[in-house]
């Protein structure tokens, strides 16, 4: 039987794809910098909403507020689902694109989503399908 978070971890998984476009893309276009805003806003609360799934269903941890990206953040890293102070990073520019109106924040953090907060995601998408295996 599959497991209740594998649905939202493939739709994570494709996300993750289509972000990583980015990579070939000319980030100094207006229409590829919002893209990867939208993308990489997608993808990081994929990633959050998959990790809970999995705190409740493979750990068995619900004490955790679930509506907070930060709160789970917090207990994916006790069980070293992931690592580093990188996912706090990209929970604070995921919440100011949110108000990015203007452009001004995606042109400063483009090139930090392509070259760092990529791979922090598909650290944990192998994460993931490892304890599939």
């Amino acid at each position: 039987m599959e497991r209740k978070y594998m649905k939202r971890f493939q739709s994570y998984k494709n996300s993750l794809e289509a972000l990583s476009q980015a990579r070939e893309r000319d980030l100094s276009d207006s229409f590829v910098l919002s893209g990867t805003s939208a993308k990489f806003s997608i993808t990081f609360d994929l990633a959050w909403k998959t990790m809970k799934d999995i705190l409740i269903e493979y750990f068995a941890i619900t004490d955790f507020v679930a509506g907070s990206p930060r709160e789970v953040l917090k207990k994916a890293f006790q069980t070293e689902m992931i690592t580093g102070d990188v996912w706090m990073q990209m929970l604070e520019i995921r919440n100011r694109l949110t108000h990015d109106y203007d452009g001004e924040i995606v042109k400063t953090y483009c090139r930090t989503i392509v070259d760092v907060y990529i791979e922090k995601l598909k650290e944990f998408q192998l994460w993931v399908e490892g304890i599939e295996e």
